[in-house]
């Protein structure tokens, strides 16, 4: 018998090697960290946790929090993959989807955190799993907007010759989605992805810290690691975490996101051929497996094969005879949309009026004002600095390779691990909070406007800038009418989550502590902070509602018509 009659699972080539082997037993490695991490959600849930800052506790609260952020990203995944297809194909879904999600990504995590713990530890009482359960969905709330966001952009920014040959060929809805529109989107979601991660790691100290009533049950992680170590001024295991969250991202940078990005640069859309640039090393030793390799191109059969089932969905916009949306149906959704938001007004009117004041409003809509400025200047600083740096990254694979890990830790740097800094700084040369504590809100925003424009960038379709090379476009000139028109969406999606990002993140920018010494700056987050301190619930939900009011006003008013400009005028 010839060895091609052979079997392949036999054949010279699919016999498990030592590649295979080594790979085998870095998974069993993985699998067993996962469930030792995992077991200890399952114990009784103590009346106290001591958070150790030993150094030889570190290994395992890092773990613990890893684990964490890819349950919830995994969450984010499936949240996202539903939402934006909704939003973006049903006209009369998008109305109620667009704004919730405009007002979910404003709302503070303590805000989050503030009504959702008792709904988990109730699931789960007396268990871990609850309060565990509780910090998962909190560092959900900051992963999925973003992501969904991207998501969502890349759905209504199809090219439109990509758009008719799926029509052409009949692709079902079903087909559409899978074979073209997720592809389309990959890079972008991918480079959105990794953002999300590293938002984890901003707000990962609040979320880990669970307030039931009185008592704050600190969950085992680096969150509550540092968050204790703040507490007591010990600058050297602040540094001790910080180290510990460079390896951690750098381990997931390695295993994971540089080989996503290498496989999401096959769905770029271009009509010339790019450099082909080296595989990262993980996706190299895995082709070197056998046992892997086939177990990787069974699950990729069984994709391709359930994204080309052509299973006939409901039409995703509803329209009358004459193929125009019904206005009656319209009506009728519109008057059910705001019954809907008229119930909630109410309900939320009547829970603060009794307990808070015009005055106290008025006040709290000043505080608006004042967080607005920051907003706004961050927003614009980072803008005109990371814009020309993501374009110059993203228009060269081969350095987007080497900073990708750098951004990242960079990106999920917590701004609490500033706090020493910030809180000396400020305390010996006499600077007002008011102004200086602001670029800690850049902190946590100016990776949205960077990983979005470099995702922008690095999806330039390569026939363009050929293009413009060959008709010795440079310059302002290539500013304005080759490179800014081919980033925009993406820029919009950055800038727009950057927003919300900013709101957000001045829970922990206007507020900073090391120590007995506590800095606060006049504004929203620092109103809401000390309202959750409080466990005042009518003043977090008066904090909360202003933040939303702002943030809806500025999407209603700014980023939606420019996402519709991007989406309307420049597609390729």
């Amino acid at each position: 018998m010839t060895t091609s009659a052979l079997p392949a699972f036999v054949s010279g080539r699919r016999v498990p090697n030592i590649w295979d082997l080594a790979a085998i037993l870095c998974v069993l490695g993985l699998l067993i960290l996962v469930a030792r991490a995992a077991d200890s959600t399952l114990a009784p849930l103590p009346a106290e946790t001591t958070i150790h800052l030993g150094l030889s506790y570190l290994p395992y609260y890092a773990l613990r929090t890893t684990l964490r952020m890819f349950v919830a990203l995994l969450v984010s995944i499936v949240f996202t993959l539903i939402v934006a297809p909704l939003a973006a194909k049903s006209r009369r879904l998008g109305l109620i989807l667009i704004p919730a999600l405009d007002i979910l990504q404003s709302v503070p995590i303590l805000g989050f955190l503030s009504f959702t713990v008792l709904f988990f530890l109730n699931l789960f009482p007396g268990r871990v799993l609850g309060a565990e359960l509780a910090a998962v969905f909190a560092i959900f709330t900051s992963q999925a907007w973003n992501m969904t966001f991207s998501f969502y952009q890349s759905l209504t920014t199809v090219p439109r010759d990509l758009d008719e040959a799926s029509r052409a060929f009949q692709l079902s809805i079903w087909q559409r989605f899978w074979r073209l529109e997720v592809p389309f989107a990959m890079p972008g979601l991918v480079f959105n992805t990794m953002l999300s991660m590293s938002g984890g790691w901003f707000f990962v100290v609040a979320s880990e810290a669970v307030t039931v009533g009185n008592t704050t049950f600190l969950l085992p992680g680096i969150g509550s690691y540092v968050s204790v170590a703040l507490s007591h001024s010990d600058l050297g295991a602040v540094i001790a975490a910080i180290i510990a969250m460079l390896v951690v991202i750098l381990i997931y940078d390695q295993l994971l996101f540089r080989p996503l990005v290498a496989w999401s640069a096959k769905f770029r859309f271009e009509m010339t051929s790019g450099g082909e640039a080296p595989d990262p090393w993980v996706l190299s030793v895995l082709r070197r497996t056998h046992l892997l390799q086939m177990a990787g191109e069974a699950i990729g059969d069984l994709a391709n094969a359930a994204g080309g089932w052509r299973m006939r969905l409901p039409l995703t916009r509803p329209t009358g005879k004459s193929g125009k949306p019904s206005r009656v149906v319209d009506g009728l959704w519109f008057g059910f949309v705001l019954l809907l938001v008229a119930f909630a007004v109410w309900h939320i009117v009547a829970f603060v009026a009794a307990f808070i004041t015009l005055g106290a409003l008025a006040h709290v809509v000043l505080l608006g004002f004042y967080t607005l400025l920051r907003v706004t200047a961050a927003l614009v600083i980072v803008t005109l600095v990371w814009v020309p740096i993501g374009v110059w990254i993203g228009l060269r694979p081969r350095w987007a390779r080497l900073i990708q890990p750098a951004a990242q830790f960079l990106a999920a740097f917590p701004a609490n691990l500033l706090f020493p800094i910030v809180v000396i700084v400020l305390v010996r040369f006499a600077l007002d909070p008011n102004i200086w504590l602001t670029p800690l809100m850049i902190v946590g925003t100016q990776w949205y406007v960077l990983f979005n424009v470099v995702a922008g960038a690095s999806a330039f379709p390569g026939d363009l800038k050929e293009a413009s090379a060959n008709l010795g476009i440079r310059g302002l000139l290539w500013w304005r009418r080759v490179i800014l028109p081919g980033i925009f969406p993406y820029y919009v999606t950055g800038a727009l989550t950057a927003s919300g990002a900013a709101w957000n993140s001045s829970i922990v920018a206007e507020v900073a502590s090391w120590g007995h010494t506590t800095l606060r700056a006049a504004g929203l987050g620092s109103y809401i902070a000390e309202q959750t301190s409080a466990g005042n619930s009518a003043g977090i939900v008066l904090g909360v509602v202003v933040m939303t009011s702002f943030v809806l006003v500025i999407n209603r008013v700014l980023w939606r018509p420019l996402h519709a400009y991007a989406v309307r005028r420049l597609t390729f």
